[in-house]
């Protein structure tokens, strides 16, 4: 229901956007990047597949996300949804 009510008001692809701009200026895409490239030298291009790649890179992918981004997104959700008037309703709130 969250994510439906997130996506119909258009504030999951603002979120996106700011989660993008937030991983960008922590250096996590390049840490994920330079990751990615010392998978592809070890295993050797022609060894790996996109299948393969993935499933490596989403373990660390997701571990050298910052706890302070991980908790400013929740803190955003959490606002939104503290102001959704359909959530209050169906919450209690």
């Amino acid at each position: 229901m969250i994510e439906k009510k997130l996506e119909e008001t258009g504030e999951k692809q603002r979120l996106e956007a700011h989660l993008r701009q937030k991983l960008i200026e922590c250096g996590w895409k390049d840490e994920l990047k330079k990751y990615c490239l010392q998978i592809i030298r070890q295993k050797g291009l022609e060894q790996i597949n996109l299948e393969d790649l993935v499933e490596e890179l989403l373990p660390k992918g997701r571990a050298l996300v910052p706890t302070n981004v991980k908790e400013d997104l929740l803190t955003q959700i959490k606002q939104f949804l503290e102001n959704d008037e359909d959530y209050k309703k169906l919450t209690g709130f």
